[in-house]
């Protein structure tokens, strides 16, 4: 089975849930965004590591705002159920920005990567990375693989969240919102493309916005 969860920041914790253990070498969690274990290279984060190579189940992510792109750009391309991916182990994999990958026969868009509100309380190259927002060229990716899809996936994945869920969420919640160029770019997605459900994270709630997208954080959400 597939399942779907939000930021995980490096907390260890998170996979000693209940919703977690009952997980085995059948499954897949995808983790949109801020995967957070690959970040000061510290025993710590080591140990963490090692950890999560011990997990029965695959685990696949996103990569968010707050992540070492220095440490994942050390990872080469790996081809993985059909799109380009990182492989971090044989059980951890990151799914590169704008590609489109199958699993048990349905099919997952993903495009990581959004700006760090924060970022200027930090320190580029060591707590903050230009490389947090898509390139232009990985836009592109994601708008090639889709017209050759022909607009069509049955899953979106996505760190960031549309231009609409946002201002969802700034009317309902009376929450500040920023808008950014991605958030823009994936709203002109909702218009283009054909899918079954969109999920992302970033935005540290659990929260159905319609019946076709929900932000995920704490929440394990199965397919």
């Amino acid at each position: 089975m597939i399942y779907i969860t939000g930021d995980t920041h490096g907390d260890i914790g998170f996979f000693k849930s209940p919703a977690l253990k009952k997980l085995t070498e059948d499954d897949t969690l995808i983790i949109c965004g801020d995967f957070g274990f690959l970040w000061d290279g510290s025993d710590k984060e080591k140990k963490a590591l090692e950890a999560l190579k011990k997990k029965k189940y695959t685990i696949c992510f996103l990569d968010g705002a707050h992540e070492n792109y220095d440490m994942l750009s050390a990872y080469k391309p790996y081809r993985f159920k059909g799109g380009n991916a990182n492989k971090i182990a044989d059980n951890i994999f990151r799914l590169l920005r704008g590609e489109i990958f199958t699993f048990e026969k349905k099919t997952f868009f993903c495009m990581g990567g959004g700006e760090s509100e924060d970022a200027y309380m930090r320190t580029e190259g060591e707590s903050w990375w230009k490389e947090e927002m898509p390139s232009s060229e990985e836009l592109l990716n994601g708008a090639k693989n889709l017209k050759d899809a022909e607009y069509k996936v049955d899953y979106v994945l996505t760190y960031e969240a549309p231009a609409l869920a946002k201002d969802f969420i700034r009317l309902h919640s009376h929450k500040e919102m920023h808008l950014t160029p991605l958030n823009t770019y994936l709203q002109e997605l909702m218009k283009s493309v054909e899918y079954e459900h969109w999920f992302f994270g970033s935005l540290h709630m659990d929260l159905n916005i319609s019946k076709k997208m929900t932000a995920v954080f704490n929440e394990v959400i199965k397919l």
